[in-house]
């Protein structure tokens, strides 16, 4: 009975109405009684089928109200998965990524290394989410289709290497391709993130065509920015700085955040990276994978049979002893 609730509990409050009505509605006038010398022999019961009347009345009260109050049973729970997000991740191979002005503790590393040991850290907490991978240079390639597998995509993005798919930056074809792979996928949310260290010069369609095309098809775009910018590099002829970011095109990837609800990152360093990743996980919350729902019968209909019931007795009886 752990499982029953009555929904309208307080409709069990009226349980004593019949007796108020009883105590304090004013008494019938009986009227002058006939004496017999003889009485019919059921006569010295019908006092007693009174009392089974009042009893019957006071059980068909009883079922009414319960009826009332609406009873459910609530079955065991159920544990369901959610629809999952969709989440891709457009890299950038084109040849200036293998630029080594990515500061990494005391030395520098390249911009490729840079980006596959944050990302391998970022995939592993996306766990909940549907994952895939785009890479783009010459062209955009889908590395990975979206996935629950996490351990392949960090694999893929462990063997990336640099030239494979050309030199150039075809940034708009990666954001075309990405939103292509959400338009398959029923998911509710879809989340790109657009990594880059340049300029798009190459592929057939710019990245704001692309990004129009992404918020149409309602897909949140977070770019990030690479590249350390002025450093100091050492030279046969002494130090002098140099700007390793100047063909980054910071104006453009902060339109298509804007543009599609996102936000921009720049990453200078590895560390920028790893807290640029970690801010998109508090953006992006993985959702829970399970959520639970409990089934309920409504057993108002229960009561309401038996008072039906009851009913259809006391009238046979009243009518016998009318």
């Amino acid at each position: 009975m752990a499982n029953i609730e009555l929904v309208w509990w307080w409709a069990l409050c009226l349980l004593p109405l019949p007796l108020l009505i009883y105590k304090w509605a004013p008494s019938r006038q009986n009227s002058a009684a006939i004496t017999l010398p003889y009485l019919p022999q059921h006569a010295s019961v019908s006092r007693s089928s009174g009392w089974v009347h009042k009893g019957l009345a006071l059980a068909i009260w009883v079922c009414l109200l319960f009826a009332a109050a609406r009873p459910v049973w609530y079955g065991d729970p159920v544990y369901v998965s959610p629809k999952h997000r969709d989440m891709m991740l457009v890299v950038d191979l084109s040849y200036s990524m293998s630029e080594k002005d990515m500061r990494d503790g005391d030395h520098y590393i390249d911009r490729l290394t840079a980006v596959k040991h944050v990302l391998k850290d970022f995939i592993a907490k996306r766990k909940g989410d549907r994952l895939g991978l785009i890479y783009f240079a010459d062209h955009a390639y889908l590395q990975t289709p979206l996935t629950f597998d996490l351990t392949t995509v960090k694999h893929q993005v462990d063997h990336a290497v640099l030239k494979l798919i050309g030199t150039q930056t075809a940034m708009g074809e990666g954001i075309g391709l990405a939103t292509k792979n959400f338009i398959d996928g029923n998911a509710p949310q879809r989340v790109m993130i657009l990594l880059s260290d340049g300029t798009n010069n190459s592929g057939v369609m710019t990245p704001l065509e692309a990004a129009k095309i992404a918020k149409k098809y309602h897909t949140k775009i977070y770019t990030i920015g690479v590249g350390a910018g002025e450093m100091t590099v050492q030279s046969l002829f002494g130090s002098r700085t140099v700007n390793t970011a100047k063909g980054l095109d910071e104006k453009t990837l902060k339109h298509i955040a804007k543009l599609t609800g996102g936000r921009y990152f720049r990453a200078r360093d590895a560390d920028d990276l790893h807290n640029i990743y970690d801010s998109i996980n508090q953006l992006e919350p993985v959702k829970k994978a399970a959520q639970t729902w409990r089934p309920q019968t409504e057993w108002f209909g229960v009561p309401l049979a038996i008072a039906l019931l009851l009913s259809m007795v006391l009238m046979v009886l009243r009518r016998n002893h009318v």
